[in-house]
């Protein structure tokens, strides 16, 4: 199948898109920006789901911060397809590393994946995903700061919300919103607290 033919397929699953781009693409690594082309109208949030399951792993959150942070602020500016630098579109992952992600997809998110499906409302129009463009960039930013346990709560909000943006579906995605303003919330008051104990150490030292 080509690339091309992916484009049509809306409603297939996100672990079956995911197998199938693999498939498209039969060298031992794909880039980002060949996966930004397959993926169509799906590529903003087909590639914040790339980014962030990886980005849960201990260690890990920190390099793709960067570039979900540039998904995230191209979103929030009104883009529809992303327009990835030339140094991150040549970015790439092991064709096997994403048939793994398809397999721990359809394990770990089939149960989710039956209950997302195109519903529209505000969450599918331009300004809601404004919104959920700027979610994102502050969820790279948690991800980008060093704090225990600060990582995963915003991240997977923000990974419910990119499975509701690629399956259009507004309630989804509203779900995902609020789980990720929760997480941004905690990870923000113990960024704030390690900060001001921080600058208390500071002083005691002085």
């Amino acid at each position: 199948m080509s690339p091309e033919g992916l484009h049509a397929e809306d409603t297939a699953p996100i672990s079956r898109i995911v197998a199938e781009v693999a498939a498209a693409f039969p060298g031992e690594r794909i880039s980002l920006g060949e996966m930004a082309e397959a993926f169509g109208d799906r590529a903003f949030g087909m590639l914040l789901l790339l980014l962030l399951l990886p980005g849960l792993l201990p260690g890990m959150a920190s390099v793709f911060g960067t570039p979900l942070l540039i998904l995230g602020v191209q979103m929030g500016l009104g883009l529809t397809v992303p327009k990835l630098p030339g140094v991150l579109a040549r970015q790439t992952v092991k064709r096997s590393d994403l048939l793994r992600l398809a397999s721990a997809s359809s394990k770990g998110l089939g149960r989710i994946e039956r209950y997302v499906k195109p519903r529209p409302g505000f969450f599918t129009s331009p300004m809601g995903e404004r919104i959920i463009g700027w979610l994102t960039a502050y969820v790279a930013i948690m991800l980008i700061l060093p704090g225990p346990g600060t990582n995963g709560p915003p991240a997977f909000g923000n990974i419910v919300m990119a499975l509701g943006l690629i399956e259009h579906d507004s309630k989804v995605t509203g779900w995902g919103v609020v789980l990720t303003l929760l997480g941004c919330i905690f990870a923000t008051a113990v960024l704030g607290i390690l900060g001001w104990l921080g600058v208390k150490a500071l002083g005691w030292m002085i």
